[in-house]
């Protein structure tokens, strides 16, 4: 009963809802994707255009009305909308040679690719609970491919091998981008985080669109069949970006991504109930696997959580001690930098780094 309680907690629950919330929008924007793709409409980089202006206008015109100024240096969110634009591009441009249910089979390889940056960069570390929670999360998924070997949209599209190599390479900088989003959430403001990502992700995209996609917008037919899907795509989009930071804060990127696999089971939901399609019976052992493994992935203790955090924090202040005396020089430890929250282990010292080197430029 007591660890039921502890699973059962406010913040577990919100993660685990959070989660299935940010599932069913990006299971939104792979259906309207697909959907432009059968219309022969190929401008991926302009799908993103419009939530990157929404994320601009809204948390930056909050960000002007507070008159807030930028705790992180500009040039950390012009990488980030770089990478960001550029792995949205890749699995949105897939869509034009492989199936949606290839592309939202493949992406799971932004998991294994998250855990090993968070643990390498932000010093994370997992226990082998955690571990077995994501090994069931992808032995369901593996059912859904097994499933999926003869279906006949599994093998849809002008270049399969293409389109999964674009979803492969995709993944790996959705990976990088959502370590680099936990890291500042947890470290920063989640609205400048939105913000600035907004503002460079509009400017980056519309610098790609000038030079790819300006001859394909010109020949769209812009009907309602063709508007529809892309402002759904925003739209989802938006709610996506906005919902991220939040589930990063309480949970990580390796959680977001477990919640994610489960895209491809409201997937088949949405192809039953919508299209009336038929589809195997292993695709709901698939999803019950998932689930299983993002409650065993959640299912952890607390107060384990927070000594490991307490040690670690302790370890890198006695180590900056130990460094300032070596040294002989006064340097303001974690503590004295003036911010609040440090969420997660190992994110102490390159956050003051960061915010160190604000205070030496004014």
């Amino acid at each position: 009963m007591v660890a039921l309680n502890k699973f059962l907690s406010k913040k577990r629950l919100i993660g685990l809802g959070l989660g299935q919330f940010v599932s069913l929008l990006i299971t939104s924007t792979g259906f309207a994707s697909s959907e432009l793709s059968r219309k022969g409409i190929d401008a991926p980089t302009s799908q993103s255009f419009l939530n990157y202006v929404l994320l601009a206008v809204v948390y930056g015109g909050w960000m002007i009305y507070k008159k807030r100024s930028l705790q992180t240096k500009w040039y950390f969110y012009l990488l980030l909308g770089f990478i960001d634009v550029e792995a949205n591009f890749l699995v949105v441009k897939a869509y034009q040679y492989t199936s949606l249910t290839s592309v939202m089979l493949l992406d799971c390889w932004t998991i294994p690719s998250v855990i090993f940056l968070t643990w390498i960069f932000l010093k994370t570390k997992y226990k082998i609970k955690k571990f077995s929670g994501v090994a069931i999360c992808i032995a369901g998924l593996a059912l859904v491919v097994f499933s999926d070997v003869h279906a006949s949209d599994r093998t849809a599209g002008s270049n399969p091998v293409k389109g999964d190599l674009l979803v492969v390479f995709g993944s790996m900088l959705y990976a990088v981008s959502n370590v680099s989003e936990e890291f500042l959430v947890k470290t920063g403001d989640r609205t400048e985080l939105m913000a600035m990502l907004g503002i460079f992700g509009a400017i980056i995209s519309a610098c790609q669109i000038s030079i790819l996609e300006r001859n394909e917008l010109k020949s769209v037919h812009w009907t309602p069949g063709a508007v529809f899907p892309f402002l759904g795509f925003s739209s989802a989009m938006f709610l996506f970006y906005s919902a991220v930071p939040v589930l990063l804060k309480i949970s990580g990127s390796a959680m977001l991504n477990l919640s994610l696999l489960t895209s491809d089971m409201w997937a088949v939901l949405i192809r039953i109930f919508a299209y009336h399609e038929k589809v195997d019976w292993m695709y709901f052992i698939a999803f019950f696997a998932v689930t299983i493994g993002l409650i065993i992935y959640s299912w952890g203790s607390e107060e384990e959580e927070k000594t490991s955090e307490t040690a670690n924090v302790d370890h890198e202040e006695a180590k900056c001690r130990d460094e300032e005396s070596a040294n002989g020089d006064l340097v303001p430890g974690p503590s004295s930098s003036g911010s609040q929250g440090f969420g997660d282990v190992g994110k102490v010292p390159y956050y003051s780094l960061i915010r160190n080197e604000d205070d030496s430029n004014n």
